[in-house]
């Protein structure tokens, strides 16, 4: 395989495998874009970004611009001379000038199995909606969103026990696998796709109100729902008026109550329909730890309505 001039454009762990995977197959990255370091954590330090801080250990040229859309940016991606652009998880709107500079275009990483799922979250809404698979696909990029034309696509199964974070991993390394496969036939070309018009889902970003656990719903929907949410943001409900972030929880057949009622002393809890019992769960500025170990220095007794 013939090294590509690559431009990567990039920012959080998802895409700082792929960058890492390109690099390992021999292909000279020119530049890492990434989003500018923000202010994150209980400190709010200023952090740059996993694809930012790896890029920097490899020593090649970072840029975080804010915007892509004015004339001296365009010029000075232009002047890169890439044969292809590689995009995955960046978090700007590429331009037309962006999109039409690099020799082959630019070739988005998306953890969906297009067209299901185009946007910002495809990860935790397949698992929010309880789909069966999902996967990866390498996209052509043009200007709508994650409208443009597949070059390459690979399925996997969602398992009942997967939670966010477990498939993020996986699609990460599908994903990088695949954008080497593609660069590995771009030269010689690669039929497009067009993505069909029946089936496309949007995946909006995940808001807080989101995140708190609706105990009216259903036990198996709400397995999903903190599934799809763990490890980050993670669900969470209020219990003695401290919330608590349930990241794990098991169904537990067989019981039954009003909705957000604690049934036991083991936090088994009440929903729409069936029962929960939280096995993983994180208090306010404290550490995961087993719902077993929190409740021995946070016990919550049965018949608490939880809301």
């Amino acid at each position: 395989m013939g090294a590509l001039r690559i431009v990567f454009m990039g920012t959080p762990a998802f895409a700082a495998v792929a960058l890492k995977a390109l690099i390992d197959a021999g292909h000279d990255v020119a530049a890492v874009y990434s989003q500018p370091p923000r202010p994150k954590g209980r400190g709010m330090d200023t952090r740059k970004s996993p694809v930012h801080a790896f890029a920097e250990e490899q020593d090649i040229p970072v840029r975080t611009p804010v915007s892509l859309k004015n004339a001296d940016e365009a010029a000075g991606f232009a002047a890169l001379k890439a044969d292809v652009a590689v995009v995955a998880a960046y978090g700007l709107i590429l331009p037309k000038a962006i999109l039409q500079a690099p020799r082959y275009g630019c070739l988005n990483i998306h953890a969906s199995l297009l067209p299901r799922w185009r946007g910002a979250a495809p990860i935790q809404r397949a698992i929010l909606a309880g789909d069966a698979q999902t996967g990866v696909t390498i996209m052509q990029m043009e200007e709508g969103l994650d409208t443009g034309a597949m070059l390459l696509k690979e399925s996997l199964p969602i398992r009942p026990d997967m939670n966010a974070g477990a498939l993020h991993d996986a699609l990460a390394e599908m994903g990088a696998r695949l954008i080497c496969d593609a660069l590995a036939k771009l030269p010689d070309g690669i039929t497009p796709t067009p993505q069909p018009l029946a089936g496309a889902t949007y995946a909006a970003k995940i808001t807080k109100e989101e995140c708190r656990i609706d105990w009216r719903r259903g036990a198996t929907e709400l397995d999903r729902h903190i599934r799809g949410l763990s490890p980050a943001p993670g669900a969470f409900t209020d219990i003695k008026g401290e919330r608590i972030t349930i990241l794990c929880a098991d169904l537990v057949p067989g019981r039954s109550g009003a909705p957000g009622e604690t049934l036991d002393d083991r936090l088994t809890i009440a929903c729409g329909e069936g029962a929960l019992r939280p096995t993983l769960a994180k208090r306010a500025g404290k550490r995961a730890m087993s719902v077993e170990e929190m409740l021995r220095g946070f016990a919550v007794p049965k018949g608490l309505a939880l809301s």
